[in-house]
């Protein structure tokens, strides 16, 4: 009895010490958090959900992967959160919108539909935008323009890549990549959140962890270089527009005003300082230099931003985003005439154009077709880019550009180079960075189809509403939903290889390749998908983990099953699990407890050294508690025998 009593005493102490770890853990991670240090409160945040599940760990986390464009992680995480005890309204909002933005519209309906139940005082005008987009995008995947979209990774870096417009035969655009000067130090240094108490680092974003944002350019087959103007601030620079001779530009930029005292730490320390964004404008001088920045007449970094800036090509008229106040929703679009003096004119707000969401990058063609994106309207999700046309001063109603221009993520910064023709910006899924910059071309013919059916793996029956992704080299993926019967379709390109995913909540993923490669004659190719569905805690056996006789080293027969593990948690990458390592019956009973122990540990730092998140698996020992046969203690079984018994098996803990 007192051993009992001293092991009970133990188990609540471990617990007490656990819970009070997970605890100060979960402070560090809201530190950082609050100082918009994402990466590192993940990491932290993580920790302490591992040691205590946690509404407030899973919130943040959703949030944290939301502020990240981390799209697959924020529907997790959102799930989680909406699905635990005292989960507010808000929770299953976001997990609507999660899904919308990962493309699962019909699953996105059914969360906003029960948000509405929760939320008895829902404006039932918005209710109805959500479902009518949902409905618009299933509709617009199915049938999409003959447009291909192609990513311009010559432009593209890891970081965020936006804004791309002509000049003078060359491309300019905004990025957040560092370069480095002749020793070596990065000089590129990107609206701008920090401790009041302290200056911003002059190097690193804490938002992104990146650097702040440059205007860069390219021309013909010459590398990205910086763009040669000389802004005045180490923080963000761009976007920019310039006018039809390519000699004056205007552009973004954000700077710390004079009047911002960091020397106040008392009443500035742990509050979090915003510094707007504003328009300056340059001209070229004689010699092709240049000039120094002027400021736009109407910028007050103290009261609003203003962003985006289009210049027409006469110079004549400047349209832009600004969150000025007697908008109509939370950025708007606003246009500003130059006059005979060369003065501007007060903003006048495109009241035809605004919503009360966000309007963003303003722009037009040589045919008088303007061009925006707002995420206030019917459609996709986030921004999407919409086109009206300005005739005799008014402007039209909006259409809608459709899929696959647009997509469940941000689209923004369309320019239309010459017809048919040009760029924008998405952050897109399968994209090289954060934002990237794509280009579009008009397709003329269509040659190839593919049709397939998504079953699942278990029962052969079809899975309607599940998400088919058709990826190409440099291209931007294209993604339709499955119908009731499980069918799905898309048109193929000639000469092209293709790689084919699919998925749905509660399933793990299957992946198929194809290729037109060869083809002659225009055909139709079938591919079928088979998803298997998850299972909570149930044991998953991995075939041929074996270990040799009081050994934890991972045989080289073991290290190509784990190498399936690996590639299970790459394709799923929302998933937790428990490796679960088993001995046989001979040795002492505590000494196999010990053994399985490091068999486990081996098997997880294999994986976590083949670049799986250490907090995303947990080693577990279960020594000869959980014997596959009746080898136990003092019977004799055969060398085969015991070997079933050493043997590794993975449960998925978390979705």
């Amino acid at each position: 009895m007192k051993v009992k009593v001293l092991i009970i005493n133990i188990l609540v102490l471990f617990a007490f010490q656990a819970n009070v770890k997970a605890q100060y853990v979960l402070n560090e991670a809201d530190k950082e958090f609050e100082q918009y240090n994402y990466e590192k409160a993940i990491d932290l945040y993580e920790q302490a959900y591992k040691k205590k599940a946690t509404l407030h760990a899973a919130e943040r986390l959703a949030a944290c992967y939301k502020y990240q464009s981390n799209y697959k992680q924020t529907e997790s995480w959102y799930a989680t959160a909406a699905g635990m005890e005292k989960s507010s309204a808000e929770n299953t909002l976001e997990y609507a919108r999660a899904l919308q933005t990962n493309s699962k519209y019909s699953e996105a309906i059914i969360q906003y539909n029960k948000y509405a139940d929760l939320n008895k005082n829902l404006n039932p005008l918005l209710k109805d935008m959500w479902l009518r987009s949902c409905d618009s995008a299933l509709y617009w995947m199915k049938e999409p323009k003959p447009f291909i979209i192609n990513n311009e990774k010559s432009l593209n870096s890891p970081q965020s890549d936006w804004g791309a417009v002509m000049q003078k035969g060359g491309i300019v655009f905004s990025s957040d990549r560092g370069v480095k000067d002749k020793d070596g130090q990065n000089k590129n240094k990107p609206f701008l959140k920090f401790d009041g108490a302290k200056a911003p680092n002059k190097m690193i974003y804490g938002w992104t962890g990146n650097h702040y944002l440059r205007l860069y350019s390219k021309k013909g087959l010459d590398s990205v270089a910086l763009f040669p103007i000389n802004a005045g601030t180490e923080y963000h620079v761009g976007p920019a527009s310039f006018t039809e001779n390519g000699d004056e530009m205007y552009f973004t930029l954000t700077r710390i005003p004079e009047k911002l005292d960091y020397t106040k730490a008392k009443t500035l320390k742990g509050k979090q300082a915003t510094v707007n964004i504003e328009i300056y404008s340059s001209k070229k001088d004689t010699l092709g230099n240049w000039g120094v920045p002027i400021p736009f007449k109407y910028n007050k970094v103290n009261e609003y931003s203003l962003g985006d800036p289009f210049i027409t090509p006469d110079g004549q008229s400047l349209y832009f985003t600004s969150n000025m106040s007697g908008g109509k929703g939370g950025t708007d679009l606003y246009v500003s005439q130059k006059t005979d003096t060369g003065d501007w004119e007060k903003p006048i707000n495109l009241k035809e154009i605004n919503t009360y969401g966000n309007e963003r990058s303003p722009s037009f063609d040589s045919n008088n077709n303007f061009y925006f994106s707002s995420d206030g309207r019917v459609g996709m999700g986030g921004l999407d880019i919409f086109s009206a046309k300005l005739i005799a001063g008014k402007i039209s109603e909006p259409q809608n550009l459709g899929y696959p221009i647009n997509s469940p993520q941000d689209d923004f910064a369309f320019n239309l180079s010459r017809a048919n023709t040009g760029f924008f910006s998405s952050n897109r899924i399968g994209g090289l960075g954060e934002d990237d910059i794509f280009s579009f071309i008009q397709q003329l013919t269509l040659e190839f189809k593919l049709t397939g059916t998504v079953y699942n793996k278990r029962t052969n029956q079809p899975i309607s509403n599940a998400i088919v992704t058709l990826n190409k080299t440099d291209k931007s993926p294209l993604q339709v939903e499955t119908d009731e019967k499980g069918k799905f379709k898309f048109n193929l390109e000639s000469e092209s290889d293709y790689k084919l995913v699919s998925e749905k909540t509660n399933y793990r993923s299957d992946t198929a390749s194809l290729t037109t490669i060869g083809l002659t004659v225009s055909t139709e190719i079938k591919k079928d998908l088979y998803l298997e569905s998850i299972e909570i805690n149930r044991a998953i056996k991995l075939d041929n983990i074996y270990y040799d006789f009081d050994k934890s080293a991972i045989r080289p027969d073991a290290a190509i099953e784990l190498d399936k593990l690996v590639k299970i948690m790459n394709d799923n990458p929302t998933i937790w699990i428990e490796l679960n390592s088993h001995t046989d019956s001979r040795g002492i009973d505590a000494y196999n407890m010990v053994l399985s122990q490091r068999r486990a540990n081996a098997a997880v730092e294999y994986i976590i050294n083949k670049g799986i998140s250490k907090n995303r698996i947990t080693a577990v020992g279960y020594g000869e508690t959980r014997l596959l046969n009746k080898c136990t203690n003092g019977l004799q079984c055969t060398a085969g025998q015991h070997q079933l018994n050493r043997r590794t098996e993975f449960t998925i803990v978390k979705e």
